[in-house]
């Protein structure tokens, strides 16, 4: 028996990783520990999607190498080699070899380093789990993805789509309902893609999931363009629930058809453009949300023009801004990069355009009142969402799961103010 401690970086998948192997490490007969000083072992499960996230990665590894030390998630599966570099003694396990945590641990504690990196297959559902958060169920739906982005690392970690069953899907999301849960949270590498592997699709799976009597949320996770033409129209009839937060992430990455052929994104600008307009135009007050990289090595000023035109036609709520880096193991890696000034001078250019209409729209929701679930801690300040998923800040401290009448009084460029009405 162990005191473990467990942390997490990346996406809403990763924490789910988490929240399973804090599930496996409790049932194995260990404790988990309430910080990595006074663990016996510690857990790092990682990211590796940005240079900048890969360097924080390397950081924690190197200040938690004093001790015990297992390196999970897609940081050593992408780049074993790099983990290998600072941290040599480190066990190794990978974002599909979870069934594999207690054996890892069990050996790394008697001083042997293992490494597991291989898939196993084993199903990310059904397994115990502690929660981030008592309030919401992260339920993953699949792994692996079908693209092939020339930028991107999550094809060498995740490899390719494997999509699970609706029952265990729909079995896993009652576990989560019962044990409390309010909102669920269905995520995977690209939820767009789901079940093409199995005969089934992302419509008929939230169809399933929506269909549980209970009174729940529904949060859909990110699902990329390039398989909006082919499940666009089912998945508008499917968003028609009271369950589902009138809410995308779909990264565009560019507005330039060049650029996105050359990070073989598999779509136009216009198959975002035009899926923001059908949910648009559909439900009122939909929230977008989107990705931007700038400085890809193909990328013209004109190519970042066409970025910049495209936010301000489609006008998201969100927009998740990255500089182009380097990943190794990619083929834009062995491109000819552009100038860092030029980058950085895009980048700031890019991150003001998104500012002022985040700002913008965000302005447009003053005055407006309705329902507010509080689902989550904040920065010491209770945050909630309406049904467009949009964060809501008051001044009050509700309880986590609370459901309340709230007036927006004021906005922000992240985020709206407002206050509790009852």
């Amino acid at each position: 028996m162990a005191k473990i401690w467990v942390e997490a970086y990346g996406c809403s998948a990763s924490f789910s990783d988490s929240e399973m192997i804090s599930g496996l490490i409790l049932n194995g007969g260990h404790t988990l520990a309430e910080s990595s000083h006074d663990s016996d072992l510690n857990l790092i499960v990682t990211c590796s999607v940005k240079d900048a996230t890969a360097n924080k990665m390397v950081h924690r590894i190197k200040e938690s190498n004093s001790k015990p030390l297992v390196v999970a998630g897609c940081l050593p599966k992408a780049e074993q080699k790099t983990v290998e570099k600072f941290a040599e003694n480190a066990s190794l396990l990978g974002p599909n070899s979870i069934g594999k945590t207690l054996e890892v641990i069990r050996s790394t504690l008697d001083g042997k380093k293992v490494v597991e990196l291989q898939d196993s297959d084993i199903r990310k559902v059904g397994l115990p789990k502690i929660r981030l958060n008592p309030a919401i169920g992260i339920v993953e739906i699949a792994s692996g993805c079908m693209s092939e982005c020339t930028f991107c690392q999550t094809k060498l970690a995740k490899g390719d789509l494997q999509s699970y069953r609706i029952g265990d899907i729909v079995r896993q999301v009652n576990t989560e309902l019962s044990d409390g849960c309010s909102e669920i949270w269905l995520t995977s590498t690209d939820n767009g893609c789901y079940g093409f592997d199995i005969d089934t699709n992302l419509p008929e799976m939230i169809n399933s999931v929506s269909d549980i009597p209970e009174k729940f949320f529904i949060r859909v996770g990110m699902m990329n363009p390039m398989y909006m033409p082919r499940i666009r129209n089912e998945l508008l009839k499917s968003f028609e629930s009271n369950k589902i937060f009138k809410f995308l992430h779909i990264p565009v990455q560019s507005g330039s058809d060049k650029v996105l052929n050359d990070m073989k994104r598999g779509h136009t600008a216009k198959t975002f453009r035009d899926t923001v307009e059908k949910f648009r135009n559909k439900f009122p007050n939909f929230s977008i949300s989107t990705d931007i990289i700038v400085g890809f090595p193909t990328e013209t000023e004109d190519d970042f023009n066409m970025t910049l035109n495209l936010l301000e036609e489609t006008r998201p709520d969100i927009v998740n801004l990255s500089r182009y880096s380097q990943r190794p193991g990619t083929d834009a890696a062995e491109m000819v990069q552009i100038d860092v000034s030029e980058v950085k001078k895009r980048s700031k250019i890019a991150y003001e355009r998104i500012s002022k209409i985040s700002k913008e729209i965000n302005q447009s929701w003053i005055g407006w009142e309705g329902q507010v679930m509080f689902d989550e801690e904040y920065e010491e300040q209770v945050r909630g969402r309406n049904f467009a998923y949009k964060p809501i800040f008051v001044n009050e401290r509700p309880k986590i799961g609370q459901i309340s009448s709230v007036r927006i009084t004021d906005a922000t460029t992240h985020g709206l103010i407002g206050k509790i009405l009852s």
